[in-house]
């Protein structure tokens, strides 16, 4: 078999492929109905790097881009949870909370074109931090509706499908053919949405269909085949379960794989659907989902491994999580089943015991890369630098084969740095973080050999492992996200100060 490689990792997914298949079953399914199709989009749109780690391979922007292919005929409508804006809800993997982040991708889908039309503001039921943000939209100039939960709910269907259940809804108009609903995580509403507007469309006379666009599980692999498995550890929290579809195996006789909620709704989705549609247009949850990530992977026993560290990378990052209380307790215990399940330990991550034995013998907090040829290096907290900043140096040193003795960047440069921090910004120690060595390398760069070459190869640290043996500051763990590191660390603070935890 050839060799695919990327950032000199190999592969094991045909991200060109996928792209091509998924656009060619959104067209089929277009053609299904009345030209006009609400596409719930689960997962991330942009800077899926779950599905990078698990596939490496897998373009962590494909969605996006394939958005790109139905640009004349597509727009989008973000949701998002009143109950998650009142309650500050994080989007873990960047750090900021759900109302900003759907601010951030309508202007990244705004950046390539794509039309983004309305916000819908789902269970909404005047709470104080929801209506802040729909002024704050609305003042923006954008359109912006509230939806409310719908009377009769799971069980009375009639009273869902009228005036009022889904009818109280406010229509939100559109204009093209394939409408997407995205959200800035799960639980947003994405599904009722689709639904109240379908509910719309018949009165209006107009056949509209629904489908979602599904990445993981992934219905054709094996129930438990890691890569399943990763999914359910990075949905732990959410306590989501993989199943098989038994829906899906009564009406073909095929086995196919989803999860509890989908399993749990679809017969009030089917319900619902048919009501609406006065027809039973899907006999399984399988069927209502467009994924050919199975055919897309040509080195199984690849896809398997990389699934496997994340379920890994899971378990730290669930650590932390806890630690932060950014997550309920029963995280970390689901991880750590799914891991018995697969044979794996907190150690089958490589950096981790080098970290922790880097600061076994220096007594200060430790950082481990893995660069991607396997080699390991260490860098721990000093007076001037943050353990980030000095293993990222001392990785760059080794990926350019400068020795030790060489400076990157000379006290003459650092200074000043730390002369603002302390003496201007108030910083209480001063100490370097990664973003500031960095700023300090590029400044190098202009006239020191060494530095230049060691900022010109930051590009090869992408897809590189590490660990650290306490929690990241937000501008370290951000910074080091920004590089595409695949960071975990242990679940202590490097503080003692409650203020600063």
């Amino acid at each position: 078999m050839e060799e695919h490689t990327l950032n000199n990792k190999k592969t094991c997914f045909d991200s060109e492929k996928y792209l091509r298949l998924q656009s060619e079953k959104i067209k089929e399914k277009m053609k299904e109905f009345d030209n006009k199709l609400y596409m719930e989009f689960g997962g991330k749109l942009f800077d899926d790097f779950h599905a990078s780690r698990v596939l490496p391979g897998f373009d962590p922007n494909i969605q996006i881009k394939l958005l790109d292919h139905f640009k004349k005929d597509c727009e989008i409508i973000f949701v998002i949870n009143a109950n998650d804006i009142e309650k500050n809800k994080i989007r873990a993997d960047f750090g900021i909370t759900y109302d900003m982040e759907v601010l951030r991708l309508i202007d990244s889908f705004r950046s390539r074109g794509l039309l983004v039309s309305a916000v819908v503001i789902t269970l909404f039921n005047d709470q104080p931090a929801a209506i802040a943000f729909k002024n704050k939209l609305e003042n923006l100039g954008e359109r912006v509706y509230c939806h409310y939960y719908t009377k009769g709910y799971p069980t009375d269907i009639e009273t869902i499908v009228s005036e009022e259940g889904y009818g109280k809804n406010p229509y939100v108009e559109t204009t093209k053919p394939l409408v997407v609903i995205t959200a800035p995580g799960p639980g947003s509403g994405k599904l009722a949405t689709c639904l109240s507007q379908l509910y719309h469309e018949y009165k209006r006379g107009i056949k509209a269909g629904y489908a979602k666009f599904e990445k993981f599980p992934v219905w054709n692999l094996p129930l438990k085949h890691p890569v399943n498995i990763a999914y359910e550890s990075a949905t732990a929290d959410l306590q989501d379960v993989n199943l098989l579809d038994s829906y899906h195996i009564d009406a073909y006789g095929t086995m196919a794989v989803s999860y509890n909620r989908d399993l749990q709704a679809f017969p009030v989705v089917r319900s619902i659907l048919k009501n609406i549609v006065n027809k039973d247009i899907y006999k399984s949850p399988t069927d209502m989902g467009i994924n050919t990530i199975a055919e897309c992977i040509f080195d199984d026993d690849l896809a398997q491994e990389s699934a496997k560290q994340e379920i890994v990378r899971r378990y730290y990052r669930a650590k932390v999580e806890i630690k932060k209380n950014n997550a309920p307790k029963h995280t970390e215990e689901r991880i750590r089943l799914l891991m018995n399940e697969l044979n794996l330990d907190k150690y089958d991550r490589k950096c981790v015991k080098p970290a922790e034995k880097k600061e076994e013998l220096s007594l200060k907090p430790s950082v481990a890369i893995e660069l991607n040829d396997g080699t390991i290096v260490t860098g721990r907290q000093t007076d001037l630098l943050t353990a980030s900043a000095s293993v990222v140096l001392n990785a760059l040193k080794v990926i350019s084969g400068i020795e030790d003795k060489f400076e990157l960047i000379s006290p003459q440069v650092l200074k000043p740095i730390t002369d603002l921090k302390k003496n201007i910004l108030n910083s209480k120690d001063g100490v370097l973080s990664l973003k500031d060595v960095l700023i300090a390398l590029s400044i190098s760069a202009e006239y020191n050999p060494f530095a230049k070459v060691a900022y010109q190869n930051l590009d090869k640290l992408t897809g590189c492992e590490a660990h650290s043996t306490h929690i990241l500051s937000p501008t370290n763990e951000d910074t080091l996200r920004k590089l595409k590191v695949n960071m975990t660390s242990g679940a202590i603070f490097t503080t003692k100060n409650l203020f600063d935890a």
